[in-house]
């Protein structure tokens, strides 16, 4: 079942909705109108090369979200005597 992205042209809402049909047309959750355009939704691409940077950049992210977990537990054995 594709995913398809819709504007609703009547409250100007924008939403994501399954369709099993193709001449199935989904209605607005904001308004419950019928007035929708279906927007072009751009493949995702997964490359060995945005595979990497995307590893790299989650890389980075852990080694800091783990730096400052240790600073913070460090501060808190300093400044607990229990």
């Amino acid at each position: 079942m594709p995913i398809y992205e819709y504007l609703c042209r009547g409250c100007g809402a924008e939403f994501e909705a399954w369709v099993r049909k193709p001449d199935e047309k989904p209605a607005c959750p904001e308004c419950n109108g019928s007035e929708l355009e279906r927007k072009l939704s751009l493949p995702r691409l997964h490359t060995s090369g945005t595979h990497d940077l995307a590893m790299r950049a989650a890389k980075k992210r852990d080694a800091a979200q783990a730096k400052e977990a240790a600073y913070t537990q460090r501060q808190y054995e300093l400044n607990h005597d229990d």
